[in-house]
């Protein structure tokens, strides 16, 4: 079996801009866009933008990590990589899709693999009713924010706001407030991965609110539609000791 057409790609870090010239020098590789492998080297949040480069193409990515986390990479290791990717295991991620529309009327689409999260933005905290599947579950949310986190991205900043971690063959997704002021108890909800979430915001000019999805944030919004992107298959590569599954499952056993 021929050996997988592999691009290397690196973060604009020293530690990955060397390992990036010790790979290309050591393996044979290809111009990215003939790749059937992408071999990305940095941190989680490189990781995130080479997902977001190459979305909506049928190409699958091997991270390494010479960054800080490392949480959605494999560990970093110079021998023995092609066969790596030969035995690695492909997980298949689908992420999210924003709709945000702004107090002026203007409409926004961005992608989020790990979350689409509303934020305030002034000293004030945000009022936004939360409506699933067209039915209104949460007349007013007094909050910092509130998010909706796929199973990937549960264990960022979703766990960090108490949100639960999801596996990722769950078919769930994590509704998960930040700082909720009222009601005081409220720590969200798990919704089938089909559903779609619609926040308003109900006092925009007061209250105002970003949404965020990823890389792209937009300010001043009145609502936001977060819905799963089925359209877009995303595949990562990993270590067969060290899978994504598996460490989803570690960290909600983690001291």
């Amino acid at each position: 079996m021929p050996p997988p057409k592999v691009a290397f790609v690196a973060a604009n870090t020293p530690e990955a801009r060397a390992a990036l010239r010790r790979l290309t020098q050591r393996y044979p590789h290809v111009p990215a866009a003939r790749a059937e492998i992408i071999v990305a080297l940095g941190g989680d949040g490189f990781m995130l933008q080479t997902l977001h480069r190459f979305l909506g193409r049928e190409v699958a990515i091997f991270g390494m990590n010479r960054g800080s986390v490392g949480f959605l990479l494999n560990e970093y290791r110079e021998a023995g990589l092609l066969p790596r990717l030969r035995r690695a295991m492909a997980v298949k991620l689908s992420p999210l899709r924003m709709h945000a529309t702004t107090v002026k009327g203007r409409v926004v689409e961005a992608i989020g693999i790990n979350e689409v999260a509303l934020l305030r933005e002034t000293r004030q905290t945000a009022h936004i009713e939360v409506s699933v599947d067209g039915q209104v579950r949460m007349p007013e949310l007094a909050c910092d924010g509130v998010l909706v986190s796929t199973p990937a991205g549960s264990t960022a900043y979703n766990f960090s706001a108490h949100g639960p971690i999801i596996p990722l063959g769950a078919g769930l997704l994590a509704l998960t407030a930040i700082s909720p002021f009222r009601p005081r108890r409220w720590r969200g909800a798990l919704l089938p991965n089909g559903a779609r979430v619609e926040m308003r915001v109900l006092d925009p000019q007061k209250r105002p609110v970003s949404a965020v999805a990823d890389f792209t944030e937009v300010r001043d919004v009145s609502s936001v539609l977060v819905e799963e992107d089925r359209q877009h298959a995303l595949t990562l590569l990993f270590d067969p000791e060290h899978n994504l599954e598996e460490r989803i499952l570690k960290e909600q056993f983690a001291p």
